[in-house]
C-alpha cells in the first residue's frame, strides 16, 4: 500500500477537491517535502482533521466529529519517537499515523483470526477471512491518517475477548473502541445479548428452578447491574467527549483564539467555522437538553440524516456502495434462510444440535447470529441515514461478517479450494501456488494467493468476490490518495 500510493501520488495531479485543508505553518525542509511526497497520499480527506486535530487540538467546531482516542495516540507516539532529522509537527505526526496504523492493522487480522476461530469454529474459514482482511476493499482507510484501523483492532479484540469470557477485558476494549469511532457505542448491543443470552440458558438448563422466585430476581438484578456498569462504561469515552466540547465552545469566549496563528484564523473566516473561545454567537447545539455537539456537527456541516442522501444525483455513490450492500444482505439472507428458528427465537434458545453438542461449524452455526444482527444493522443504518459511499469502510472496519461471509462463500464454492492434494481437480494438472508440502490442509500455504495464480480456473462467484476486495482495495489507492471522492 505504502509503494503503491506513493508512485500514484507522483503519477497523477491531485484533484482540486473542496475539503478540509488547513495551511502549512513555518518553512518546509527538503525532509518535508520528501516526506510529503512519499507519504502525501495518505494524508488526505478526513486524514486532514486527524492530523490537525493531534497538531493544533479541538480548534474548529467541526473537528469535533472525530473523536479523540487517535489524535490523542498520534501526538503522544510523535512525543515518544526519536527524530534524527528536522520536520515540522504535521510530518511527524504523519509518519507517526503511517507507523501506528501498519502495526494496529496487522493486529487486527491477528485478531480477527482468533475471533473467527472462537466463533467460526472453522479454521480453514477463519484463515481466509483474516487474509480477504488484509486486502479489505476498505484497505486505504486502514493504511491512511484515519482511525479505521485502531477501531478495528479494538472492537474485534473486544468480540474476542467477550468469546472466551473475559467481560472486563472486553469491557475495557469496548470503552476505548467508543473513544475512537461513534458507532462503537453499538457495540454495547454484544454485552446486552451475551448476558441476556447466559440467562436464558440457565433457565433453559434448570440451574435455576423458576419456584425459587428469590433466587431467579437476585440473577435477574445481578444480570441488569452488570450490563448497566458495562454499558455505562462503553458511552463514558463518547459522553465525557461532548461535555469537553460543551465547555470548549459553549462557555463564553476565553481569549483562546488570541494565541491561534492568523492564517488558521483567515482560513476558519473565509469558510465559517467556529473557532474555540471566541466571543460571538452562542452555537445553536449548546442550548439543547442534552447539547450532542456530534449529530449537531453531521447535521448542519456535512448533511447527515435518514433518507437526505436519496437524491438522483448520488446515483454514483450509491453505485459505489452497491457491491458491499448487496454481499451485506447476501450475508443476512443467508444466514435467516439457515436458521430461521435460531434467528426466530433470537439465539436464546438452545437447539438440539447444540444439545447435543453437534451444532454446526462455519458462518451459518448457531454463535454468528449477534454479529449477523449487528452487521445488518449497521448496513441499514449506514444506507438509510449516512452518506453511503462511506459503507464500505464503514462495515469493513466494524464488522467481522463482511469477512466472515466471503470466506464462506469462497470455500463452498470454489473446487479449488476443496482439493485434497496438488492437482486440479478439473483437469489433473498441478496448481500453482500450492505446495506438495502443503497436504492440502489450507494453513500452510495462502489459498487467496492461490486463487489469483488460477484465475483462469476459478468460479464465476470467486472473481467476483476477489474482484471486488482486490479492485476497490486499487482504486482506493487511486482515487483517494488523489484527493479524488471515494468510499
Amino acid at each position: 500500500s505504502l509503494v503503491s500510493q506513493a508512485v500514484f501520488n507522483l503519477l497523477i495531479p491531485d484533484h482540486a477537491a473542496d475539503a478540509f485543508s488547513p495551511p502549512r505553518l513555518g518553512a518546509r525542509s527538503p525532509w518535508d517535502e520528501l516526506l510529503e511526497r512519499l507519504l502525501g497520499g495518505l494524508a488526505r480527506w478526513d486524514s486532514e482533521h486527524f492530523l490537525f486535530i493531534a497538531e493544533h487540538g479541538y480548534l474548529l467546531e467541526h473537528n469535533c466529529a472525530f473523536l479523540p482516542l487517535f489524535p490523542l495516540s498520534l501526538r503522544l507516539l510523535t512525543g515518544l519517537l526519536p527524530w534524527p532529522v528536522q520536520l515540522q509537527p504535521r510530518s511527524r505526526l504523519l509518519l507517526s499515523a503511517v507507523l501506528l496504523n501498519a502495526l494496529l492493522a496487522a493486529l487486527a487480522a491477528a485478531v480477527l483470526l482468533g475471533l473467527g476461530r472462537a466463533v467460526l469454529r472453522n479454521r480453514s474459514q477463519a484463515f481466509l477471512a483474516a487474509l480477504l482482511f488484509s486486502v479489505s476493499p476498505a484497505g486505504v482507510f486502514m493504511a491512511a491518517a484515519y482511525s479505521e484501523s485502531m477501531f478495528a483492532c479494538l472492537a474485534f479484540g473486544a468480540m474476542w475477548q467477550l468469546e472466551k469470557g473475559q467481560g472486563w477485558l472486553s469491557g475495557l476494549l469496548f470503552s476505548l473502541a467508543s473513544g475512537a469511532r461513534a458507532n462503537g457505542l453499538v457495540n454495547a448491543g454484544f454485552f446486552l445479548y451475551s448476558r441476556t443470552k447466559r440467562f436464558a440458558r440457565q433457565l433453559q438448563g434448570g440451574s435455576v428452578p423458576l419456584r425459587k422466585l428469590p433466587l431467579l430476581w437476585k440473577q435477574v438484578l445481578g444480570l441488569a447491574s452488570s450490563a448497566a456498569l458495562m454499558c455505562a462504561g462503553i458511552f463514558l469515552p463518547f459522553a465525557l467527549f461532548q461535555y469537553y466540547a460543551y465547555l470548549k465552545f459553549c462557555g463564553p469566549g476565553t481569549g483562546l483564539a488570541q494565541g491561534v496563528p492568523e492564517p488558521l484564523l483567515q482560513l476558519a473566516r473565509d469558510k465559517g467555522y467556529r473557532v474555540a473561545g471566541m466571543d460571538g454567537a452562542e452555537p445553536p447545539w449548546c442550548s439543547q437538553r442534552f447539547p450532542v455537539v456530534y449529530s449537531y456537527i453531521q447535521d448542519t456541516y456535512w448533511n447527515v440524516g435518514f433518507l437526505r442522501y436519496f437524491e438522483l444525483r448520488q446515483i454514483p455513490n450509491f453505485l459505489l456502495a452497491l457491491p458491499v450492500t448487496l454481499l451485506g444482505l447476501w450475508a443476512a439472507w443467508a444466514y435467516v434462510s439457515t436458521n430461521p428458528w435460531h434467528c426466530l427465537t433470537l439465539g436464546l434458545e438452545r437447539s438440539k444440535s447444540e444439545e447435543r453438542g453437534k451444532a454446526s461449524d462455519g458462518f451459518c452455526g448457531p454463535a454468528a447470529f449477534v454479529y449477523v444482527v449487528h452487521g445488518t444493522a449497521l448496513l441499514v443504518f449506514g444506507f438509510s441515514c449516512m452518506h453511503v459511499q462511506v459503507l464500505t469502510r464503514f462495515l469493513g472496519s466494524s464488522s467481522p461478517i463482511l469477512y466472515w461471509f466471503s470466506a464462506h462463500l469462497l470455500h463452498e464454492h470454489e473446487p479449488l479450494l476443496w482439493s485434497t492434494g496438488t492437482d486440479n481437480p478439473k483437469s489433473g494438472k498441478p496448481l500453482l501456488g500450492k505446495s506438495p508440502s502443503s497436504c492440502g490442509k489450507g494453513t500452510s500455504d495462502n489459498p487467496v494467493v492461490r486463487l489469483l495464480l488460477n484465475w483462469r480456473l476459478i468460479t464465476p462467484l470467486s472473481k467476483s468476490i476477489l474482484g471486488f476486495f482486490l479492485g476497490y482495495w486499487l482504486l482506493g489507492l487511486i482515487l483517494h490518495c488523489n484527493f479524488f471522492p471515494w468510499t
